[in-house]
């Protein structure tokens, strides 16, 4: 059983909280999933790019479907997870499961503990939050790194 957090005292890894995405901590890095062209024009997306800009820095980045890309702005890490090659695509479990996973390692590399996130995939992108939320427990099981899900 090693690796396993004690269920008891631990539990899931993901804390869920009704609320803004935008007004958790200062000290959380923020996530959210992207296609490969960087359009960001629809649902949280768009808050996204308005608030962080980057869009060419992203651009930049030449990140694929699986792999993540990021901005640090005011301290923290703002992550796109890259789970589709456009925008009008659909993205798979594959991808995403991916992507999170080079985000884990990036946050593992640059002492990042603490991430807010909306429900991942599942707005525009139709992956069921039950299987997202198994992958995200999975990916992030043998870490501290902790997880909050913001829905509104």
């Amino acid at each position: 059983m090693a690796g396993r957090p004690n269920e008891d005292s631990e539990g899931s890894r993901i804390n869920y909280v009704k609320g803004d995405l935008f007004a958790c901590p200062q000290t959380d890095s923020l996530v959210h999933c992207i296609s490969e062209d960087c359009r960001m024009g629809a649902g949280i997306a768009v808050l996204f790019k308005k608030k962080f800009g980057g869009v060419q820095e992203l651009l930049n980045q030449q990140k694929k479907s699986g792999e993540v890309a990021g901005l640090k702005r005011d301290g923290r890490y703002i992550y796109y997870l890259i789970i589709k090659k456009r925008a009008s695509h659909k993205p798979t479990y594959e991808n995403l499961r991916k992507s999170l996973e080079a985000m884990k390692s990036h946050c593992l590399r640059n002492g990042v503990t603490d991430l807010s996130i909306p429900r991942i995939g599942c707005g525009l992108d139709r992956l069921q939050w039950e299987n997202v939320s198994a992958i995200i427990e999975e990916v992030f099981e043998a870490t501290d790194i902790s997880i909050t899900v913001y829905t509104l």
